[in-house]
């Protein structure tokens, strides 16, 4: 049985995280990490900052040390502190949005990015450019960020939030072939999302997950 830490900036990904690990990967133990502090501190600053990187390299190695097997980082806006720290551990340190830009990367020309935040929107959009040009590819990233819809959700208005998103959407779906979801918590949109677009729409949770298959089959 292999073991699995997965570190958090906010609450919404981790009970649909948990349970769809547990469903895909009997057997193996999933231990989840959540500081929702952190993401404030991403928004004050626009990006991951010093504090931040260090915060979530003493989680990464107190679950290194406690016995963890493969660390997930779930959240897009720290995503780029994988490349930071996996040079310091054994064990390999997964970022969630990684499997869903690959398929993008590999599948489609023009691709749009939703976020709801600037410091999650440009890491992901980073991370799209990097993996088409690993792969010798050409892609379209288009800035897909609906701004204020952050502020909706964090005020309790979620029908708000998500029509921003898709709003947002619809406002670039003639210059997109897919449309790729940057936050994980957004991931609840994507059936709406993909009947009103007609565009397919990818999200990492799932993705993300799975994932993991190779390194737990191997048994890391």
């Amino acid at each position: 049985m292999s073991t699995v830490t997965a570190i958090y900036t906010g609450p919404a990904l981790v009970a649909p995280v948990k349970a769809y690990f547990s469903q895909q990967f009997p057997g193996h133990k999933i231990i989840n990490v959540l500081d929702d502090g952190l993401i404030g501190q991403i928004i004050e600053a626009g990006k991951m900052t010093s504090p931040v990187l260090r915060q979530i390299y003493s989680y990464c190695r107190e679950a290194a040390d406690s016995g963890s097997d493969i660390i997930l980082q779930t959240c897009s806006s720290v995503g780029q502190s994988v490349e930071y720290i996996q040079p310091f551990f054994d064990i390999p340190i997964l970022r969630i949005d990684t499997p869903m830009s690959l398929e993008a990367v590999e599948k489609y020309k023009r691709i749009g990015v939703l976020a709801t935040l600037p410091s999650t929107l440009e890491p992901t959009m980073s991370l799209v450019n990097r993996m088409a040009a690993e792969k010798g590819l050409s892609v379209d990233v288009v800035n897909g960020l609906a701004r204020g819809a952050f502020e909706e959700l964090s005020a309790g208005n979620a029908e708000a939030h998500d029509r921003m998103i898709l709003d947002t959407a619809m406002a670039l779906n003639d210059s997109c072939d897919v449309f790729l979801l940057a936050q994980g918590s957004m991931a609840r949109m994507k059936d709406d999302l993909e009947k009103a677009s007609g565009k397919p729409v990818l999200t990492s949770p799932e993705s993300g997950v799975d994932a993991l298959a190779s390194y737990l089959k191997e048994g890391v």
